[in-house]
Order: structure tokens, then sequence, then C-alpha cells
């Protein structure tokens, strides 16, 4: 047994799930009985853990269950994921209130995630076994413009996500991730990192001297800093949180408004501006906080609209989008290609994403309440190391 276990090391240490597909192999280079090779086949393709959505309405709505080992089949890696970071989203998501339709239960959550590639399928060029990898939020949408389709392969919605200890993904779908990153750190990167690079370089194109107006200081909006300081912008940011509002001013905020102590925190900005409005403005806040953005963004100016903390419905002021000839793009997060430009840029600047917590894998839940409850700066983990 022991020289059985050798050979199917020596041979195909890397992913043993591949195994299966060589049994007339071993078969040769052993001199074994099948009911031997079937015994090392059983040991070695143990199952791998993941949580799956299950019934109800709260975050608590998961669950950790065993699925059998994912085989690569051709243009197919399978990925050891070492984090996951999480997204308002995913909140959305498990809970049921994400969208239109049934509750997506048995569909492994989370979209974002990092980790190692263990095994390549036929045909795979760009990548090999020990790459180290991020998945992106929308594997299929490589370049050019959104459509439903590609819309509905969004990872951990419809289709499974990345908090399990093993995925399997078209290798286009997947992008190398900066050296000097850490894997908790490249995890936080599929969508926070995306949505902020398309607001600020794809929706908006800022440049230096230019102004941006951010809110809060989740995921989103504190990339959306960091990549409005490498271009030379300025930046007005609003928290409600003092102590948070001191961190973005370490991370190179240029002012910073408590929208708490100064609810009409759009008057400050325009006092900010002379009177003019920003220049742009990445909306996370949604339908509750979009009037007031309206209200502080200059007349031609842009707004990247993604947000829906707030909710989803509500009076928007459409009166002042005309009277202000206001751009307002919706952001979906990105491409493949966007995420590819971004990471360039993050590995020339050695750029560090902002991670307030890491979480264990079996306190996952613990991670999402704490997200719910808004009480991080940048983004939340799930390490599976």
């Amino acid at each position: 047994m022991r020289a059985i276990k050798s050979v199917f090391h020596d041979r195909y240490g890397q992913k043993c799930a591949l195994i299966l597909t060589k049994m007339s192999v071993l078969a040769q280079a052993t001199a074994c009985t099948n009911n031997a090779v079937a015994s090392v086949l059983k040991e070695l393709e143990s199952p791998v853990k993941a949580y799956e959505i299950t019934i109800g309405t709260d975050i608590d709505a998961i669950a950790v269950v065993d699925r059998p080992a994912p085989t690569p089949g051709p243009g197919d890696v399978v990925i050891d994921v070492k984090a996951c970071s999480l997204n308002y989203r995913d909140i959305l998501v498990i809970s049921g209130t994400y969208a239109v339709g049934d509750k997506m239960t048995g569909v492994v959550p989370l979209s974002d995630g990092a980790g190692v590639v263990s095994a390549v399928g036929a045909g795979v060029t760009r990548f090999k076994v020990g790459d180290r990898v991020a998945a992106a939020f929308m594997p299929g949408w490589l370049d050019g413009p959104l459509t439903a389709e590609l819309q509905a392969g969004s990872l951990g919605g419809a289709v499974d996500g990345m908090l399990a200890e093993q995925v399997i993904l078209p290798a286009s779908g997947v992008v190398q991730v900066p050296d000097h990153l850490s894997f908790e750190e490249a995890s936080t990167l599929p969508c926070a990192g995306v949505t902020a690079w398309y607001a600020q370089f794809v929706g908006a194109n800022i440049g230096p001297g230019e102004t941006v107006l951010l809110l809060g200081t989740g995921g989103v909006s504190i990339f959306a800093l960091q990549f409005a300081k490498l271009a030379g912008a300025r930046v007005i940011i609003t928290s409600s949180d003092d102590a948070k509002l001191e961190r973005a001013r370490a991370l190179g905020a240029d002012h910073v408004i408590n929208y708490r102590s100064n609810p009409e925190w759009q008057q400050e900005v325009l006092a900010l501006t002379d009177g003019r409005g920003v220049d742009h403005a990445v909306e996370v806040g949604g339908p509750g906080t979009l009037n007031k953005t309206l209200e502080a963004v200059r007349f031609g100016g842009s707004i990247s609209l993604m947000g829906v903390l707030t909710g989803l419905a509500d009076a928007v002021a459409t009166g002042l989008i005309l009277h202000k000839n206001i751009k307002i793009q919706g952001t979906y997060v990105g491409s493949v290609a966007m995420f590819e430009a971004m990471n360039r840029a993050i590995g020339l600047h050695k750029m560090k994403p902002v991670v307030d917590r890491v979480f264990p894998f079996d306190k996952a839940v613990d991670a999402l309440r704490l997200l719910k409850a808004g009480g991080h700066f940048g983004k939340i983990v799930v390490s599976l190391e």
C-alpha cells in the first residue's frame, strides 16, 4: 500500500482528483489489485468543505457541507481557496433579499476569493499549478459591454461562489494577483476593488487636480480613496465615525465630514469647493443619499452609482440631474480586462488594500454580522489557511 501511495503522490500529488482519469496508467505502474487502487483513491479523494446557502431570512442562513473534490474539464482551473472577502451583496443574497425570485438555496456564497491553482484542465495555458490567483466577479465578462447573460454568471448569486476549500472556474475568468499582496489582501480585489476602479477610471476617468466625493469608509469607498490619490485627485470623504475619518485622512483624504453631526453634509461639500461642487462622486449609499450627492456635484459633473445600502427605491431629484447636466453611470463591478488593468496599477504602486479584520473559516457568520453592523473600515476577510 505504501508503494501505491508513493506512485500516486509522485505523479499526481498536485491534484489527486486527476487520478481518476489515470487508472490505466496506475494499473500498469503497480502490481496492485483494483481493490487496493480503489482504497487509495477513496483515501485521497476526500471531500472539500464548503458553505451553502440554506433556507432562512437572516445572515446565519448558511451551513458547512461536504462536496466532492472538483476535477477540471477542458479550459478549467481548480483553485485551493486561501481567503475570501465580504461584500454587502453577500448579506442580501444569503438573506434572500438581493433579487426578485426564489432564494438560491444550495449555492456557495461570496463572490470574492483568492488562492492557488492546484490543477489545470486540457488546453489551459494562462496558468500553471502553483500560480496565485483571484476569480473575477463575473468570470464570463472578459471585456466589452455588460450583458444580462454575463451578469447572470456572477459568483455567489445564482452561481456557486468562493466560500469553499476548492472551487473550479474557467481559466479565462481568473486573474493573477500582484506578488506583494497576501491572500487576505488579494481576496478583496474582485468586487470592491474592481468596482472602485471602474468608478474612478472607466465611468469618470478622474485626473490630477479634480475633486472626488466618497461616501462612507467601506470597501469600495476606501479603494476609491486609494485610487483617487494615485491619480492625483483631491478627496472629500464622509462617515459617521470620527475615528474612521481620521484613518481615512491618514490614507490621504484631503477633507473629512461627519454626516451624523453634520446631516446637511452636501452644504459643507459645496463650501469646500467654493460653491462649485465636486467633479465626481462615488455613490454607495443609494436612494437615501443620492439627492444630497446630486446637490454636491458640479454642473457637468458625474456620479458612479453602485450602492444599495439605504435601500432600492426612493424619490430621486431628476430635476437636478437635468438642470445640472449630471452624468450618472451605473456601476456593476467590471470585466476581467478591467481587473487586470487594476492589478497592473496596484502592482506598480505597491498599493495595499485595507483589511479591517480576518475571521477563520468556521466563523464566517460572525464576519457577516460585523459587516451588517457596519463597524468595519475597509474590508472584512474570511481566511481558509
